[in-house]
């Protein structure tokens, strides 16, 4: 499948992730158009993209944990932009804590974030595909969503949510031409540890086997050319989560202190 002409709408692209699926769609002759928060990010992306692509990258600024405005900024872009092929849904946060520390607050901007933003924009293009029948959505979920560890609990909790709503959406549109896939990356080199890491610890502990955002960002790329159930990176890491799933009781007493990274 190509990208050519293709309107591939991307949350959170105003940094990591978004931001380098957003420039390499471009330079494969797809249309980003632009959704975070920060419009003064958006504005420097898209002019840059414009400037070295003919593609004509649009942006709109959006917090997905605001239901009303998801509406609003996804009728603007179907009026201005017309139809939507691919959503990637890649907005998102953590907080790493243990659940005895953690602030509730903290926890429901998660769920607002990373689940309930992800499933209204995902409401907000769903009719428009399956009257269409055709389309792609694509939901970053994580390996946390397969092997919760300690000190994550309600980001893993948002995660097994992100996974449990993206298979049950994949049942629901088994009969039409819309694919919907899962990314379930393990750790990478972005700015999301600033946030969910601020002591540290856990980017110290696991800088070796952390993915490369050029990479994740390629990988995604070829899923919107060849879709698929899931996307796992790294593959190791999966398998992991796969026997942890098979024998989990064993895996918890033999390798508890390997999860406990953070």
């Amino acid at each position: 499948m190509t990208l050519t002409n293709q309107n591939i709408v991307i949350t959170g692209a105003s940094s990591g992730i978004g931001e380098k699926v957003a420039r390499m769609v471009a330079e494969r002759g797809a249309r980003p158009i632009l959704l975070a928060r920060s419009t003064e990010k958006l504005a420097e992306i898209c002019e840059q993209v414009n400037e070295r692509t003919t593609v004509g990258a649009f942006y709109y600024q959006l917090d997905v944990s605001n239901v009303e405005e998801v509406k609003i900024v996804f009728q603007k872009i179907l009026q201005e932009v017309g139809h939507i092929d691919i959503l990637l849904n890649n907005a998102g946060f953590g907080i790493f804590e243990s659940l005895q520390e953690a602030n509730f607050a903290d926890i429901e901007k998660m769920f607002r974030v990373n689940v309930l933003g992800l499933i209204a924009c995902t409401m907000e293009v769903l009719p428009v595909m399956i009257n269409a029948n055709r389309g792609h959505i694509i939901n970053v979920a994580s390996q946390a969503g397969k092997l919760a560890t300690p000190k994550s609990s309600g980001y893993a909790a948002t995660k097994h949510a992100v996974l449990g709503f993206t298979n049950s959406l994949r049942m629901e549109l088994l009969k039409t031409n819309i694919f919907v896939s899962a990314v379930n990356p393990g750790p990478i080199e972005t700015n999301f540890f600033s946030i969910a890491d601020k002591s540290g610890n856990y980017v110290k502990n696991v800088k070796r086997m952390m993915l490369k955002s050029d990479y994740v960002a390629e990988q995604i790329i070829k899923l919107m050319m060849n879709p698929k159930r899931e996307l796992n990176l790294p593959r190791w890491m999966n398998m992991g989560s796969t026997l942890y799933n098979l024998f989990p009781n064993l895996a918890e007493k033999l390798t508890g202190s390997i999860f406990d990274k953070k």
